[in-house]
């Protein structure tokens, strides 16, 4: 191999883009000169309306980070009693779902895809199940027709988690333009962040105005409410750092392709599995996730890398059925789930991670299959 063996090296699963410094600082000087802190303030709007333009949505609301936007998701559509959720997904998407008073109920994954398998949610309905809430893992569309027969079918609202999904594509419209509500996450580790941040994207004109007042405590005018309400707003300190990486996302997703074909280059011919991906060029390439043939070896590779201060990350272990609050669905069985969650792992990728890093963890990981 091309590269040279450093010392000490320390390479992260993963590392925020950031804008040239001063860009972000002729952004906040508008923020001074307006001294408009908060409260939808203009760089808010302006955010919005870009992201708009640049995926052609409907309606976006922009809010404090991709968890609210899934608790103000499920509030506005009204949902309680039973939401059927995939098991391998962040935390978030089962932790909103249990805050909001409602209950999760799991189905099994695609062997393939990782995602919700739609064709077993039937199975797992009740008269008290209200929604599906499923999630584009690692930026992977689901299957959307799939879920789109099953909840018409049985008059269910859908929510799609598309926290990984920004820049991912679904026939040609962007991944978040499907479900009754898609949720964004701009948190610092997505591919365009605003350091913490999130959004709520609809085409019902009528589901985002609920939106807009939930996020603002229901303020409806002074001394006026609609509803109930949470502080899901975001600052304009964080609008200025969406508006500033908004520039240089084409070539963030540019760079992340480029460096997972090298992966794939370099992995093709090892045992290694990756998710099924319908259209290479419609993947926004989020993360690089790859399964083991057992735990065992995820474990020794894992503990192999990070003695070399290369950090991986098993995304998402453990399955969310396994939380401690969450309540056992009778007798359905998670097995797809249980082994995707055992075997597999996320590889370091973000923008400045060089060939050469990748080189080495690769013949590591070589090397100790």
């Amino acid at each position: 191999m091309s590269y040279q063996k450093q010392k000490n090296i320390q390479i992260p699963v993963t590392q925020p883009f950031l804008p040239p410094e001063d860009e972000y600082m002729r952004l906040l000087d508008t923020v001074w000169k307006r001294n408009w802190l908060t409260n939808n303030g203009p760089l808010v709007q302006e955010f919005e309306q870009k992201i708009k333009d640049y995926l052609g949505l409907g309606e976006l609301v922009y809010v404090s980070s991709g968890t609210i936007a899934l608790q103000i998701a499920i509030k506005a559509l009204g949902l309680d009693g039973e939401i059927i959720t995939t098991p391998f997904s962040y935390v978030a998407t089962t932790s909103s779902i249990v805050w909001e008073g409602c209950k999760p109920v799991f189905v099994d994954i695609d062997p393939e895809t990782w995602n919700l398998n739609p064709s077993q949610i039937a199975d797992a309905l009740t008269e008290q199940t209200s929604a599906i809430l499923a999630t584009h893992v690692f930026g992977t569309p689901c299957d959307i027709e799939g879920i789109r027969e099953v909840a018409n079918h049985y008059e269910l609202k859908v929510i799609y988690d598309a926290a990984h999904a920004f820049g991912s594509q679904y026939k040609n419209q962007s991944l978040f333009d499907y479900g009754d509500i898609s949720t964004a996450s701009f948190h610092a580790t997505k591919l365009l962040h605003t350091v913490e941040g999130g959004a709520i994207i609809t085409r019902d004109a009528k589901v985002a105005e609920r939106a807009r007042y939930m996020r603002n405590f229901g303020h409806a005018g002074p001394g006026n409410f609609n509803g109930v309400g949470i502080n899901g707003k975001s600052s304009e300190f964080h609008a200025a750092m969406g508006l500033a990486n908004l520039k240089y996302i084409e070539k963030i997703l540019q760079k992340r392709n480029e460096l997972s074909k090298f992966y794939d280059q370099l992995l093709g011919n090892t045992p290694l599995i990756r998710p099924k991906i319908e259209n290479e060029e419609a993947h926004n390439r989020s993360y690089y996730p790859v399964l083991f043939e057992s735990e065992k070896q995820v474990i020794n590779i894992q503990e192999k890398l990070k003695k070399d201060n290369i950090q991986t990350r098993r995304y998402f272990y453990p399955k969310l059925s396994d939380l401690e609050y969450v309540e056992r669905s009778g007798n359905r069985t998670l097995p797809v789930a249980e082994d995707v969650s055992n075997r597999v792992l996320c590889l370091p990728l973000y923008h400045k991670l060089q060939k050469n890093e990748i080189e080495m963890i690769c013949d590591k990981i070589k090397s100790g299959l």
